[in-house]
């Protein structure tokens, strides 16, 4: 397991093949940092599918109201939900989607982000200061990329548990 500097900013995502740990940036996006801390405390990403999977691009999950695969899973509506929580304001900031790293996924809207959030395959910099960076996987990067792809795949995978490392 990677060497956890700040276990209360660090998020540990089980996959099928093993756990991605996630650093949170709680200084570049403090609103969607605690944002997922809440999700993940209780409860609301585990099982929940990753419904939006592009090679060489990203995979984007989170819906936790359409995505949970244990809870009247309905594929076709995942994408389309977030939480009970107001939307939050975009934090951009100079920050690249760099392979790795958390952006929030959204409408049209900058401030429509909720509970959904992609993780980038590789360096994509046309979203540079359009979508909100605040996170990056500091190991399991090999378990993201071996997630099942398509838009939605056919059998798509899920977050098994997502957790903050400070409570596990």
């Amino acid at each position: 397991m990677a060497d956890i500097k700040d276990p209360e900013n660090t998020i540990l995502m089980e996959l099928k093949n093993g756990t991605v740990v996630i650093e949170l940036l709680a200084d570049v996006a403090p609103k969607h940092t605690a944002r997922m801390k809440e999700l993940a405390r209780a409860g609301a990403y585990d099982n929940v599918c990753f419904h939006r999977v592009i090679g060489g691009f990203m995979a984007q999950t989170g819906d936790v109201e359409h995505g949970d695969m244990e809870d009247g899973f309905n594929l076709h509506r995942a994408g389309t939900g977030g939480s009970d929580q107001p939307d939050l304001p975009a934090e951009f900031s100079k920050l690249p989607h760099a392979r790795g790293t958390l952006g929030a996924a959204r409408s049209s809207n900058p401030n429509s982000a909720n509970s959904q959030f992609f993780i980038n395959f590789k360096d994509n910099d046309f979203l540079n200061g359009q979508y909100t960076v605040y996170g990056r996987v500091i190991e399991g990067m090999e378990h993201v990329d071996a997630i099942a792809k398509g838009e939605p795949p056919a059998e798509p995978d899920r977050m098994i548990s997502v957790k903050v490392a400070a409570d596990a």
